[in-house]
Parts: C-alpha cells; sequence; structure tokens
C-alpha cells in the first residue's frame, strides 16, 4: 500500500530529495483497519493523526464510530479533542 502511494505521489511529480523537504503532494496512509503497524518506514496509524484537524473532519464524516486501535477512541471523539484544544489546521 505504502509503495503505492509513493508510486502516485512521484506519478504527480514528488521529489524526496531529503527528510522533511517541501512537499507538492502528500499522500499518508493514515489507517489500515484495525492493524497497528511498527516497521522502518513505516507507522500504522500515522503517528500524528490524532492531532491534525484536517485529518480527522473528513474522517469523522464518513467513519465517526472507527476505533483508533491505539487509543481505543473512536474518530469523533478524537476529533473532540481536537476541537477542544484549537487542533492543528496546516501541517504540522
Amino acid at each position: 500500500m505504502l509503495d503505492a502511494l509513493h508510486a502516485i505521489e512521484s506519478a504527480f511529480g514528488r521529489e524526496r530529495p531529503y527528510v522533511g523537504a517541501p512537499r507538492t503532494l502528500d499522500l499518508d496512509l493514515i489507517l489500515y483497519g484495525g492493524e497497528v503497524i511498527a516497521m522502518p518506514g513505516l507507522i500504522v496509524p500515522h503517528p500524528r493523526f490524532r492531532d491534525r484537524r484536517f485529518v480527522l473532519e473528513p474522517l469523522a464524516e464518513l467513519v465517526p464510530e472507527w476505533i483508533d486501535p491505539v487509543t481505543g477512541k473512536t474518530i469523533a471523539e478524537l476529533l473532540r479533542v481536537v476541537h477542544g484544544r484549537g487542533g492543528s489546521q496546516g501541517r504540522a
């Protein structure tokens, strides 16, 4: 799955000259069912998705009761926490 996302990025001209380089396109693997994956180059669920309103809001519109396998909280609950503390709108 990650290779497929990287291939799409490359097809649209994304280059990875160094870690943290500016991005023209950034596709992330946020969740993969209820799986928890930790391996070099891949952590699922995405380690920062719980703090990003721009990720949680559309996810909550689609699947508000989906459970984060790490915290056990629903997407709706995670979004309420982010709204309560004024969570990130932009890229962090």
